[in-house]
């Protein structure tokens, strides 16, 4: 299973790597373009930002992994052992069911504007709304893998699959 879990952080993050990739190459020839030219690329600017969508729902998950998120844990650091436990399973229990209701949101309206095409490529907009059910199925997914150690220990896990970081939330800015 740590395999399975180590393939699939090491395939979301290369995607990440290779949109980001691609944003790069399409801006970096489209200024050239321009500047030695006069003309630019009439699809570089919307392509690199539905490339920016995808990579924000894309990479949310890895950063929900990390604690990259934003947290305040008063509430948690006030309570007893137990009551910090309990209190991280309702909030995971919470983000899970949130997350799920967005990729149900999600799918629906991309659904609805499967018939809409971009102004510039002429690619159908379901194509990029499609980030936003397949960011969050992504936040399912790296949640139910970090579940355990975040309620029982309120530790992340590390990026690398080692085993849960050092220093826990308590005290943390973004745990």
């Amino acid at each position: 299973m740590q395999r399975l879990e180590r393939i699939f952080v090491a395939l979301n993050g290369w995607a990440l790597i290779a949109m980001l990739s691609a944003m790069a190459l399409i801006v970096g020839a489209n200024v050239t373009l321009r500047y030695l030219t006069a003309h630019s690329l009439p699809w570089a600017d919307e392509a690199a930002r539905y490339l920016m969508i995808w990579m924000t729902f894309g990479g949310a998950g890895l950063a929900l992994r990390v604690g990259g998120h934003v947290a305040i844990t008063n509430l948690q650091d006030a309570l007893p052992g137990t009551g910090e436990r309990v209190l991280r399973a309702l909030i995971v229990v919470t983000l899970l069911a949130f997350f799920g209701f967005m990729v149900w949101v999600g799918w629906q309206y991309a659904l609805r504007m499967q018939y809409q095409v971009t102004p510039a490529m002429r690619l159908p907009f379901l194509y990029v709304y499609a980030a936003m059910p397949v960011g969050f199925g992504l936040l399912i997914l790296h949640l139910l893998l970090i579940a355990r150690p975040l309620i029982t220990a309120g530790k992340y896990k590390r990026m690398d699959g080692a085993k849960a970081q050092d220093t826990p939330l308590r005290g943390s800015a973004n745990g």
